[in-house]
């Protein structure tokens, strides 16, 4: 449980190949079925399995910790609520999980995601985008991604480099989605003194929803760039729509689908 399938051979439950015998091998080794097929003797090797290891970020920008209502969840928090999830069944799995930059060793069993909630929680907004782990792992990032792309490249290209599979998580609020914007509206950006007064808040609706959905295919893009998947999710849906794609996209063995 919890191993993950390293193409080449080892110890393993999985069938990985064939290969001659040798005069190193015991007779216990030979695989006589298979070499009841042929002159030659073989042996049945497995595929080597270990333990993965998943890291999780989730943004602490005064812009993440929003929400448009008191109904609606904070962006934060249904990130959070979706990776300490992911985390639970990630390590119900045998994996190992933490939080990226927290200093803090990845964990498994039950305290795995209790953890990595904790971790991202101390998190703050004027702390430093983490560095790349030092060991491999699979990585989760979720923020909104309002920044700009160059940005994100800059930040996520390092932590590519060392991590083969990521995925970038956007978290966004419903209005944020549907601009259901008329007339005089004051806009302000959270955690900043920055407003703008729109006299015909209907008037540049087109425009703003041309520009979310091209935020959209940018990531989608950049998660191409990176080796990594894209995973989209708006407040106001249930959370195990995005849980699901993403244990799908991590095989997760007994993740909600």
């Amino acid at each position: 449980m919890g191993s993950a399938g390293r193409r080449k051979s080892g110890t393993g439950e999985n069938f990985w190949q064939y290969r001659r015998h040798t005069s190193e091998d015991g007779a216990d080794r030979v695989d006589w079925r298979r070499s009841a097929r042929e002159e030659h003797l073989f042996v049945r090797e497995t595929e080597l399995e270990t333990a993965r290891t998943f890291l999780f970020w989730v943004d602490p920008a005064p812009g993440f910790n929003w929400s448009s209502g008191a109904t609606v969840p904070l962006k934060a928090d249904r990130a959070l609520l979706l990776t300490m999830a992911l985390a639970g069944a990630l390590s119900r799995s045998g994996e190992r999980c933490g939080a990226l930059g927290s200093g803090r060793g990845a964990v498994t069993g039950a305290r795995a995601s209790s953890r990595v909630g904790e971790d991202n929680r101390n998190f703050k907004p004027d702390m430093p985008f983490p560095k790349p782990p030092r060991d491999t792992a699979a990585v989760v990032i979720s923020s909104d991604f309002y920044s700009p792309l160059a940005d994100w490249r800059a930040r996520l290209t390092p932590i590519a480099a060392k991590c083969r599979d990521g995925v970038l998580l956007q978290v966004c609020d419903p209005i944020e989605e549907a601009y259901p914007f008329n007339g005089r509206v004051r806009f302000f950006r959270p955690g900043q003194d920055r407003e703008r007064l729109i006299g015909r808040a209907e008037s540049i609706r087109e425009e703003y929803l041309g520009k979310f959905a091209q935020r959209q295919e940018d990531l989608l893009y950049l998660a191409g760039e990176l080796g990594w998947r894209f995973v989209s999710h708006v407040t106001n849906e249930e959370a195990r729509t995005p849980l699901g794609k993403l244990a799908y996209g991590f095989a997760i063995s007994g993740a909600p689908a």
